[in-house]
């Protein structure tokens, strides 16, 4: 598992082999970012693409062996330390913009499509890695048994990307309808609910015994007890404005600093560092914040954008689609049936028993599909973990793409824009946005 502890100082020319990497990274996703807007795509996902085509998927496919020469080995250690801090900010930032109201007074719809997109994709995960196990490369991975690969690849077929769902809903004029107001609440409880699940996960994978597993959850319990009932009321008590030190300047430093002690805190007792920095954005009081700082998220924000593009490829460097072979065929044939099947079934069929529509609820089946940079965060957890190998990690990875790019055009096909509805338009201030936002601030769809 990837962590936070920086190393030295690199040597000059290994700082000059970062730049120059840095360089290429940036400019691809900028690239790809464009192309991906071009066709009415999310940014990230032209970013995760720039980061599988810098990999062996496709660069290293041309001569020389260009993927070793533009990130050699001595720079990569690098590259993985800032994709981790990327990371633990984009983390925070999805903390701090989880709204907790779309878990109060739920609906009947909105708690069946919400248990049903979790459960049925979980249920198929779980039984794929039962089927695919003879075929894993045992080698690869790190854990005994079935019960944790089958317990992550249920978690991970569980997710929907909440950031690119939002950003999608918002484009299509969705959100200013029932069918959109009930994709954005689903989204968030299943990812809370995976999440929730994750932490177990991980929690076995690192655990030598039923003892060292029962004190993590007891510290990990301890550790949200005291971010909710301490830190929580203390953050509201020092950045409220009329404190005589409140403005930018604290505000920053207050919660860089606890992110990154909160990420760190989750990291030493043994969960992963996102976690922690997801936790602590969400226990932040929004309403002190944006009444004294408002543009400290932002800038935050704007931080993690630049070095997500970093994540992507370090993500991609795993990555050789055309390494697959047969049996990898085989493996992300049955990956895409079962994430694209578990999500559309277990949203629509829930959404059909409550008493939605026929398209409206394969809108919301549709819409609970986009997994997108959130599925590669579980992923990259789980490559960590050892509980995938290269095939299954190559694969997941495409489903991830495949399932995010599929659902504009499927939109297209079942769900007939409003009026009101103005795609390309500017991104609210909650919304998630991308490197392509940093050039142009008067540009939308970022």
């Amino acid at each position: 598992m990837a962590t936070l502890t920086l190393a030295a100082a690199p040597a000059p020319g290994i700082s000059a082999g970062l730049l120059s990497a840095l360089a290429l990274v940036l400019a691809a996703a900028f690239v790809f970012a464009r192309l991906a807007q071009r066709v009415r795509q999310p940014v990230v996902v032209g970013e995760i693409v720039a980061g599988v085509v810098l990999g062996p998927s496709l660069l290293g496919l041309l001569p020389g062996n260009p993927v070793d020469l533009f990130f050699p080995e001595d720079v990569r250690p690098y590259l993985q330390v800032l994709s981790q801090l990327g990371l633990v900010l984009f983390m925070f930032g999805i903390g701090y913009q989880f709204d907790t109201s779309h878990l109060r007074h739920l609906g009947r719809r909105i708690t069946a499509v919400s248990l049903g997109s979790v459960a049925l994709p979980f249920a198929l995960g779980a039984g794929l890695a039962v089927a695919l196990a003879p075929w894993l490369d045992r080698s690869d991975m790190k854990t005994d048994g079935l019960l944790v690969p089958a317990l992550f690849l249920g978690a991970a077929m569980s997710i929907t990307a909440f950031p690119v769902l939002a950003r999608i809903i918002s484009e299509r004029g969705l959100h200013k309808d029932r069918t959109g107001a009930v994709a954005v609440a689903c989204a968030a409880i299943q990812d809370f609910l995976a999440w929730i699940i994750l932490a177990v996960v991980v929690a076995l994978a690192n655990s030598t015994g039923p003892w060292p597993l029962a004190r993590m959850a007891i510290v990990s319990a301890a550790m949200l007890a005291g971010l909710v009932w301490v830190v929580r009321p203390a953050l509201v008590w020092a950045l409220a404005p009329e404190r005589t030190w409140s403005g930018s300047m604290v505000t920053h430093a207050v919660l860089v600093v606890g992110l990154l002690v909160s990420a760190w805190a989750t990291e030493a007792v043994g969960l992963h560092a996102v976690f922690g920095a997801f936790a602590f954005g969400a226990v932040v009081p929004r309403a002190q914040v944006d009444a004294s700082a408002p543009e400290v998220p932002e800038r935050i924000e704007q931080a993690s954008l630049l070095l997500l593009p970093v994540f992507f490829v370090v993500t991609g460097l795993s990555v050789n689609v055309g390494g697959l072979g047969g049996h990898g065929a085989v493996i992300l044939l049955a990956v895409l049936v079962v994430a694209v099947a578990g999500k559309f079934l277990g949203a629509a069929g829930a959404a059909r028993l409550t008493g939605a529509t026929g398209q409206e609820a394969a809108v919301l089946g549709v819409l609970m599909n986009a997994r997108g940079l959130t599925e590669l965060v579980i992923l990259n957890v789980g490559l960590g973990l050892g509980v995938l190998d290269g095939q299954l990690f190559t694969a997941m990875v495409v489903m991830a793409i495949v399932t995010t790019v599929m659902t504009g055009p499927l939109l297209d096909r079942f769900h007939r824009p409003s009026e009101a509805s103005r795609p390309g338009g500017p991104a609210r201030r909650d919304e998630p946005r991308s490197l392509v936002d940093l050039s142009s601030r008067k540009e939308g769809d970022g």
